[in-house]
């Protein structure tokens, strides 16, 4: 049933229907790439429905990335529209057995010590902190997947230095105990360097590393250094 507001708003108007149409309008590009847009008033008006249904359907398609709102600017179709990916924190042993692989881990060291320059500007750190550094080795079918050189900030998470890290690696029980709030990863191309005799291959090879930080707000947590085996292949949907 319609039910119409004395406003003339008509409240059987979903914001999805509104998304929808003007979603629908960009890809035929009745509004061109850097084109304004009508204002809310004026679509309201056009779908006979309250303001704050357009604005809820403008909003959904600024955060898709096809459209930029701007304060007193207005809001125009993106000339490249944007699109927001969502990355979770991989597990390794997840990833290797979805592969059809067998999981093992290695715990190579583990200990509490002062970190390099580069980790410290990383987790932007004071140099008071306490710091437990864990190295480790992940393998699939025996053989050498990924090596993981770790720093985790003992004063936002304690209680991993009572944890057996010989049976439980730093990366699980991270993900597990220890949410996060944000955080970066960066994907790179090096020479495997001091992480070829892990890998076993030549130090000079290709390989594909991961440098991920997470933070607790305004604490750090960790910041991990992943270096993958020659062979390792990458799959990202869009």
């Amino acid at each position: 049933m319609t039910v119409t507001r004395e406003d003339g708003a008509d409240n059987s108007i979903s914001w999805q229907s509104i998304r929808d149409e003007m979603m629908a309008r960009i890809r035929a590009q009745l509004y061109a790439p850097g084109e304004l847009i009508p204002n809310e008033v004026d679509l309201a008006a056009e779908f006979g429905c309250a303001r704050a249904t357009v604005n809820r359907a403008l909003r959904d398609l600024a955060t898709s990335g096809f459209l930029d709102r701007r304060r007193k600017a207005g809001t125009r179709v993106r000339e490249a529209p944007r699109r927001k990916a969502t990355l979770t924190i991989p597990l390794t042993h997840v990833e290797v057995e979805a592969s059809g692989a067998r999981y093992a881990y290695r715990l190579l060291e583990r200990k509490i010590e002062a970190p390099p320059p580069l980790v410290r500007e990383k987790l932007r750190l004071s140099g008071r902190e306490r710091l437990l550094h864990v190295s480790s080795l992940h393998l699939a079918d025996d053989v050498p997947h990924m090596f993981e050189n770790r720093w985790i900030v003992l004063d936002t998470v304690p209680e991993i230095e009572d944890v057996d890290l010989s049976k439980t690696s730093p990366n699980v029980w991270l993900v597990r105990q220890a949410p996060y709030t944000h955080g970066t990863m960066e994907f790179l191309a090096e020479a495997a360097g001091a992480a070829a005799k892990h890998l076993v291959c030549a130090p000079d090879d290709p390989v594909l590393t991961m440098l991920r930080v997470t933070w607790l707000d305004a604490q750090p947590i960790t910041y991990a250094r992943q270096s993958f085996s020659p062979s390792h292949r990458m799959r990202l949907e869009l």
